[in-house]
């Protein structure tokens, strides 16, 4: 990951920091010489695309950000405390969910023990990405992501509580997404800054391996539904299914959403998690008559790569695949993207970390301000 630029203006100059490291690929592709890629990775630094070709399969570079934004920087319906104690009784509970909490205890004792998760109170983590996508099909049958991949970073920082910033880079354009314990919101360079709707929620990254306290947290009030063999592991599977009120408070004008319902696979013989899933159906209202159009997005996520870092075990690595399905009036498409992840660095306690990392935009637009296309991401 290249994280310092040289200073081509002066060979004597000082090198300048990258806010986001990005892959040396992807450095490389930014120009045939070294003047105008540094002049590309300028434009980078001030959220402006270098880059005007077709990705993701994408019709325009609003449609490619859309589509950045919905894989890259996803939120879970849930409100994750990560003060809460990560044992709960398990007196009148259901079998199911008394034999949840007792998957998350081996999960906790598999990533560290409660001491070690609980001594964690700000982490920064540094990663690349590689995408790839299909065309938007029409028909129910299945779509295969192909063709160019689109080659990316991310830096990620989180404090307690409820505070989270994100920066992503791919094929030069970026993303940022971020919670100051408050409230969530998302920008890119080419569409407004917006907040989303209802209480902070944690970004989908953190339960990809990142953060095993915020997923133990999470988990301890699912219930256990039975067990399935992926990739020859025999797991656990874990459910969670987005209370109704949960929905109505994140829903919009202009969208509903059905349901959101997270799975989480546990070995049964390390006590890791090892896939992650959620799928959630929006409802997109008309504005004229009464035909409305649902989207349906489908995410797993394969954990891979655990590796201890001062005593935590972290995933280092992984892959995502994205179904979006839209149907209702006369439309009836699938499109596929797939993601690859590894992470560079990880570290926790950050000297220095404040509330002051985690300002919102001064440009932020309030839920009540937005329209409603934000309950579709």
């Amino acid at each position: 990951m290249r994280k310092l630029c040289p200073n081509f203006d002066k060979e004597d100059g000082l090198e300048t920091v990258l806010e986001v490291p990005i892959p040396e690929e992807m450095f490389t592709n930014m120009g045939n010489n070294a003047t105008v890629r540094w002049q590309n990775l300028r434009a980078l630094m001030k959220a402006q695309g270098v880059d005007k070709s077709s990705h993701l399969a994408a019709a325009s570079n609003n449609e490619f950000m859309a589509l950045l934004k919905l894989v890259g920087s996803p939120l879970i319906p849930f409100q994750v405390q990560p003060d809460q104690p990560l044992t709960r009784p398990i007196k009148d509970c259901s079998i199911e969910a008394s034999t949840a909490k007792y998957i998350v205890q081996q999960y906790v004792a598999a990533t560290g023990g409660q001491a070690a998760l609980n001594s964690v109170n700000s982490m920064y983590a540094v990663g690349q990405v590689n995408m790839v996508g299909s065309e938007m099909c029409q028909g129910d049958d299945s779509v295969h992501a192909k063709g160019n991949r689109e080659i990316g970073g991310f830096v990620l920082w989180q404090m307690n509580p409820d505070m989270w910033f994100l920066e992503l880079v791919v094929s030069g354009f970026k993303v940022s997404a971020g919670s100051n314990g408050k409230m969530a919101w998302n920008q890119s360079s080419s569409q407004p800054c917006h907040a989303n709707k209802g209480p902070p929620r944690p970004l989908r990254r953190f339960f990809q391996g990142l953060d095993p306290r915020c997923t133990a947290n999470l988990f301890l009030d699912a219930v256990c539904i039975g067990e399935k063999t992926l990739n020859d592991e025999d797991c656990f599977i874990l459910k969670l299914e987005t209370a109704s009120h949960i929905l109505k408070a994140q829903s919009t004008p202009n969208t509903e959403i059905v349901h959101h319902t997270v799975w989480g696979y546990f070995s049964q013989r390390t006590g890791l998690l090892v896939q992650f899933e959620d799928t959630k159906l929006v409802r997109m209202k008309p504005i004229k008559g009464n035909d409305s159009v649902f989207w349906e997005t489908s995410m797993e996520s394969v954990i891979e790569d655990y590796k201890y870092v001062d005593g935590i075990n972290i995933a280092h690595g992984g892959k995502t695949a994205t179904t979006l399905y839209r149907y209702g009036e006369s439309y009836n498409h699938k499109r596929k993207i797939e993601e690859s992840w590894k992470i560079e660095e990880v570290d926790f306690n950050i000297c220095g970390l404040s509330m002051d990392c985690f300002l919102p935009p001064a440009e932020l637009k309030r839920p009540e301000q937005q329209d409603g296309e934000q309950g579709a991401v």
